[in-house]
């Protein structure tokens, strides 16, 4: 499955607002989803300011790489083994799904339309079906 063009669109347009709102957007999905599903925060062992930066790097990245995501490989790959080393499973992705696109809405305000929340949505669980499928490979050879 590819993702529609639309949505490519979408969230590429999405990059400049990343650039500047990433590291809240972050901020705010941990905050969520610790607050949402307490059970994940045993996932998340960094201090709250690398998680951030981190995870605002991350979807700035795939903003701007969506339509390319040769380019993100060895980023996918290292999210993938940093995963299975901390026992992310398949079942935490709706939750972080869910706490990235509340966040989303949260930080943006009115600007997050309906579209732009919707072409996250599949761009999120797009590329975290990819994960998934990495990380059992990894489950698998471990």
């Amino acid at each position: 499955m590819a993702l529609s063009k639309k949505t490519i669109e979408i969230c590429k347009g999405t990059a400049p607002l990343l650039v500047e709102y990433g590291e809240a957007i972050a901020t705010r999905m941990y905050e969520n989803l610790f607050t949402n599903y307490p059970q994940t925060r045993a996932l998340f062992s960094e201090a709250p300011e690398e998680q951030n930066k981190k995870l605002a790097g991350v979807i700035i990245a795939y903003s701007a790489n969506i339509d390319k995501l040769h380019v993100l490989s060895s980023t996918v790959d290292s999210m993938a083994k940093r995963h299975v080393k901390i026992n992310v499973k398949p079942e935490h992705y709706p939750m972080v799904g869910e706490s990235l696109l509340q966040a989303i809405k949260d930080v943006l305000g009115p600007v997050a339309s309906d579209d732009i929340i919707e072409a996250w949505k599949e761009a999120y669980f797009f590329l975290g079906n990819i994960l998934i499928s990495r990380e059992n490979d990894l489950y698998t050879m471990a």
